[in-house]
């Protein structure tokens, strides 16, 4: 029979890191029970694996009265536990060693101070079972643990401690009590997973007629497979006359020459822990569509939009405009009445555009508007897209991580509000920005200003000289009108037009204008919100994404 083959799939070392990698991202995500048993499976491993490999460590576990004691005698050739009627007669785990140099360590590590060395010599005999005590068992710790079901705790306390640390389990069971409730609900159903590392035994079968030996073992085997340890060995010996030990040391035999029984004990915590550490609804991808996170993240954007006071805003971009082209624009006799109106962005505090990146980090850091600040009805809105992005993105994700992604999606949203309006000053103020237009129409003014100025000098030169009874000069006229009087009519009514036709396009302009400033400040607040609370919702899904794959290198899946 061959027993523990290794099967392909990623290492002991990798699967080992993976758990430790698992526990570590649930940590504060998951109960602390359980991260903190992880991590004890993962540090158990890792001292396992620096210990002798060379050696395995098997452990007879049983009730009281099973007859441990007297196995371990029988497979040791000789009397090294005592074996009495008083219960319980074993109060401490005991070791017998077949060549045991170098086991001292591992020993040291299971704290079994108890040692005893088994005579391996091939031509001893057992001379109550006529069989050979030691052939082919170098390398084997066999341990004699106290009984499970003892009265005194520390006894029970011993097996629990050696239960979780040995590499091979063998269960010793006998008629009247392999079917102790106890027994399979407390250690053989919770061991499912570690089939490769247990031997079951049903000893003192020399109490029962043959038939009666075999409706023990179908109906043990029946209770084995309903733990879910289907394929478990299940030897019936007897102790006391020698039938089956040698089977059961052929078995040994095999297991200890295999050297591979420490490795399948690690790789079985391993995947155990693994187990544990995933959340019992985790089956799965979670379900959050990009389409449904993207409507979440379009919801918020305009939440924090409306709360932020972008529609104000964009209407101030607008009329400022307008105002800032008239001023610059229209006709210099009048524009200065348009100076004493207040700019509709600088009254909200947003103006002015950074030369330089010094004056943008101030900006950033400084740059508060007057913007009115949200009413409670916009701030629910804001609390409630984010509660809704939250929801979304938890959508599929077991309980614990759903919360944590929950959590994730509110952890900044204090910092929102400032966020917000950092964006919407530094952005708004490139809407103060001009046009060059501005600028040549407003050279193009000065000039029909001072060709009407030049028709007024002029005039009044005439009926100054007409005051003082001079001579006139030569007229020159523009077909009947004089030169002066279509200088001075023809600049007024020049300045006049070129003064409307500049307002229709700074109307045009600020349209276009409050368009691309509201593209824009929508662009900076979904920014905001993705740092804000999409960041972290994502940094969340990608820990939670780890942590599955992990779980799935910790189990031995690829």
């Amino acid at each position: 029979m061959k027993l523990l083959r290794r099967k392909e799939g990623p290492s002991l070392d990798s699967r080992l890191a993976a758990l430790r990698e698992a526990a570590e991202l649930a940590e504060g995500r998951l109960p602390e029970q359980v991260v903190s048993g992880a991590r004890a499976v993962a540090d158990r491993a890792g001292v396992r694996r620096e210990l002798s490999i060379e050696h395995t460590v098997a452990a007879l576990a049983g009730a009281t009265g099973s007859g441990k004691s007297s196995l371990y005698n029988a497979l040791a050739g000789q009397d090294l536990a005592d074996v009495g009627v008083t219960r319980p007669t074993t109060s401490a785990a005991q070791a017998a060693l077949w060549d045991g140099d170098g086991a001292g360590p591992l020993l040291d590590w299971l704290d079994v101070p108890k040692r005893h060395a088994a005579d391996g010599h091939a031509d001893h005999a057992d001379t109550r079972t006529g069989t050979d005590a030691g052939a082919d068992l170098s390398g084997l710790v066999l341990l004699d643990l106290p009984d499970h079901d003892s009265i005194r705790l520390s006894h029970r306390l011993e097996v629990d401690r050696l239960v979780e640390q040995v590499d091979l389990l063998i269960w010793v069971v006998d008629p009247q009590k392999y079917a102790d409730v106890a027994l399979h609900e407390r250690y053989l159903r919770p061991l499912a997973g570690h089939r490769d590392v247990m031997l079951v035994v049903l000893n003192q079968i020399d109490r029962l007629p043959a038939p009666a030996v075999e409706r023990c073992l179908a109906d043990l085997r029946r209770l084995l497979d309903e733990d879910g340890l289907a394929g478990v060995p299940v030897l019936a010996v007897s102790a006391r006359t020698g039938q089956g030990v040698r089977e059961l040391r052929s078995l040994l035999r095999e297991r200890v020459a295999e050297r591979a029984s420490w490795s399948a004990r690690l790789a079985a915590d391993i995947t155990a822990a693994a187990d544990h550490l995933a959340p019992p609804e985790a089956r799965g991808e979670p379900v959050a569509a990009t389409k449904r996170m993207q409507g979440a993240e379009r919801t918020l954007t305009g939440a924090l939009s409306t709360a932020a006071g972008v529609p104000l805003v964009v209407q101030a971009v607008a009329k400022g405009h307008r105002h800032r082209a008239v001023v610059a624009t229209g006709w210099p006799l009048t524009r200065w009445v348009r100076r004493l109106r207040p700019d509709p962005l600088r009254r909200l505090r947003i103006g002015g555009i950074p030369h330089d990146r010094r004056d943008r980090e101030d900006r950033q850091i400084v740059g508060r508007t007057s913007v009115p600040a949200a009413s409670a009805v916009q701030r629910a809105q804001v609390e409630t897209a984010i509660r809704d992005v939250g929801e979304v993105a938890a959508a599929g994700l077991p309980g614990p991580w759903a919360a944590s992604v929950r959590e994730a999606g509110r952890s900044r949203a204090g910092e929102l509000t400032d966020a917000v309006d950092r964006a919407v000053a530094t952005t708004s103020a490139g809407a103060t920005r001009r046009p060059r237009w501005w600028r040549a129409v407003n050279v193009l003014q000065w000039l029909v200003f001072a060709t009407m100025l030049a028709g007024v000098l002029w005039l009044g030169g005439l009926f100054a000289m007409d005051y003082l009874r001079l001579p006139q000069p030569p007229l020159p006229t523009v077909g009947v009108v004089p030169w002066p009087t279509a200088l001075l009519v023809g600049g007024a009514l020049a300045g006049v037009v070129i003064a409307l036709l500049s307002r229709l396009a700074a109307w045009a302009g600020g349209r276009r204008r409050a368009r691309r400033t509201a593209k824009a400040l929508r662009t900076a607040i979904g920014q905001v919100g993705r740092e804000y609370v999409l960041g972290p919702v994502e940094t969340e899904l990608a820990a939670y994404a780890r942590f599955a794959e992990t779980l799935d290198l910790a189990r031995g899946r690829t």
